[in-house]
């Protein structure tokens, strides 16, 4: 008798801070407050020009020389990552709202492993989801350095560690920046978009929507072909 195969499984991983968190707003925001310390007043278009897509230390390094700072690009980088991973730990606990609970719930329902990734402190984001009963919901420490969303070889860290494929995993991002990098890295591309990153391209995406909530699942069991 030939041995039975399991299907692939299929998956989403959700940027937390910059879907279920304005993280964007928040990061920029976190960043003004330090970078007024050093003399700069950051705008929307100076974070766009040297900041946004790039990591911490080189993005910083690149808004000093253009602004004539001489302050230690290295260390200004390492504040402000410290200071962003606080500011989202706040905020975790507020943005497990029902809406967001009632997505993944719809998803894991579906035999869906739902990836939850975070900058913030991992502890409280599993305290925050520890009412969500489900082995398919996987909490996800991201490593990431970069200046907003991940980018690619994050979104396939991401898949590999948690035993997923690419090409069957949707990631969940809230930037331009980020749905680019989840096609590059063989992903879908479910955009949720927040005031502050709406100028950027979300092109490539295959939905754009405002909130995470029970109805959006439909678009995720279309983009897997369930």
């Amino acid at each position: 008798m030939a041995e039975e195969t399991k299907p692939a499984p299929r998956g989403v991983i959700v940027e937390f801070d910059f879907t279920a968190i304005d993280g964007a707003q928040l990061l920029f925001e976190t960043a003004k407050n330090i970078l007024a310390e050093h003399g700069i007043d950051l705008t929307i278009k100076l974070e766009a020009l040297h900041l946004a897509g790039g990591n911490y230390h080189g993005g910083m390094a690149e808004l000093f020389r253009a602004q004539g700072v001489s302050a230690d690009a290295g260390a200004v980088a390492r504040t402000l990552a410290e200071a962003f991973a606080a500011a989202l730990t706040e905020r975790v606990a507020k943005a497990v709202t029902p809406g967001f609970k009632a997505f993944v719930k719809a998803l894991t329902d579906r035999g869906i492993k739902v990836v939850i990734a975070t900058r913030a402190d991992l502890d409280t984001l599993k305290a925050a989801i520890a009412d969500i009963d489900s082995e398919l919901v996987v909490p996800y420490a991201e490593p990431s350095l970069t200046y907003g969303n991940g980018k690619w070889d994050a979104w396939s860290r991401a898949c590999s560690m948690n035993e997923l494929i690419n090409l069957l995993t949707v990631g969940v991002t809230g930037s331009g920046y980020g749905v680019k990098a989840a096609l590059v890295a063989g992903m879908s591309a479910l955009a949720v978009m927040h005031d502050h990153v709406a100028y950027q391209d979300f092109g490539g995406a295959d939905a754009i929507i405002k909130k995470l909530d029970a109805s959006v699942a439909d678009e995720v069991f279309r983009m897997l072909h369930l």
